[in-house]
């Protein structure tokens, strides 16, 4: 009978707290508030040009989200938090109930699956290496014993080990703790290449104050999706944020922020990415998938 007493009120306090963190539009309700996350140096999807808000193609993607939100709510003065995450403190900060949505340059695969949803796929890309033009490195078969940057908590470390010891080429592999640090580790001649999503990488070399002194090269080694990032188990929130995205896809809005973000000039210093659409991405245009990486 002890045991039963105690036990009781820790299985409806568990029952209690999952059920409230599963309901994302019932959270944002009762507090009037949303809080969305965002990365300090995913250019062009989510990123700091400068002192305040953060900007970015899924910025706004997550803003229109925040608007929907208020409308199923009836909370048409609803609070948007932004919160800053890093590659290794997004899925936990996701799932003890911190944020609640976050959008930028998240890959979508199966394993992340087991603990986290995510939306329609809003980007493909592969990993490929930022490399000082002096360097000579020109592809992954040149970083023989040397050592090689990339971030903490991305998939980009997991492909970059296993190509490692599938090719015997004795890299050592260290890792920043965003973007941002891995390339200074190449900066400051602790690394020769920076191995991330390639899209990342374009992004970092057009914000550098010397960009003409670095290049990305290198096959990519896979296609990845990125998506939206929400809850386990919160089927109205997952449904509203798909609604919201392949509205965008299919109105030809998405399209027109594509082209914002990565085929126009940006902030803060009017860089062209001059990156078009990917023929995976115009395909989800029509597909509106949220088929995980394999």
């Amino acid at each position: 009978m002890k045991k039963r007493h105690v036990l009781l009120p820790l299985l409806l306090a568990l029952a209690a707290g999952g059920a409230a963190a599963q309901e994302t539009l019932k959270k944002a309700a009762d507090s009037n508030k949303i809080t969305l996350a965002y990365r300090e140096a995913s250019v062009p999807f989510s990123y700091l040009a400068g002192p305040g808000k953060p900007v970015g193609m899924m910025v706004e993607v997550s803003e229109a989200i925040a608007a929907e939100v208020r409308k199923a709510t009836n909370k048409p003065n609803l609070e948007i938090a932004w919160q800053a995450v890093t590659s290794q403190n997004r899925i936990p900060l996701l799932t003890n109930g911190t944020i609640d949505l976050e959008c930028g340059s998240t890959t979508n695969n199966s394993t992340r699956g087991q603990q986290v949803q995510f939306a329609i796929n809003h980007f493909y890309t592969g990993t490929r290496l930022l490399v000082k033009k002096s360097s000579g490195i020109k592809n992954y078969a040149d970083l023989k014993g040397k050592t090689v940057a990339t971030t903490a908590g991305t998939t980009n470390f997991q492909v970059l080990r296993k190509y490692n010891q599938d090719r015997s080429l004795d890299m050592n592999i260290v890792t920043g703790k965003d973007h941002d640090d891995s390339k200074l580790l190449v900066e400051s001649g602790r690394a020769v290449a920076f191995g991330m999503d390639d899209i990342l990488l374009f992004g970092l070399l057009a914000n550098d104050k010397n960009p003409a002194e670095w290049e990305v090269v290198g096959d990519s080694l896979q296609v990845e999706p990125y998506a939206c990032m929400l809850r386990k188990d919160d089927p109205q929130f997952k449904a509203l944020v798909d609604r919201v995205i392949g509205n965008m896809m299919k109105s030809g809005d998405f399209e027109k922020l594509y082209a914002k973000w990565f085929t126009s000039p940006i902030p803060p210093k009017g860089q062209n990415l001059n990156l078009p659409m990917a023929p995976e991405l115009k395909q989800n245009l029509k597909d509106l998938s949220d088929k995980p990486a394999t």
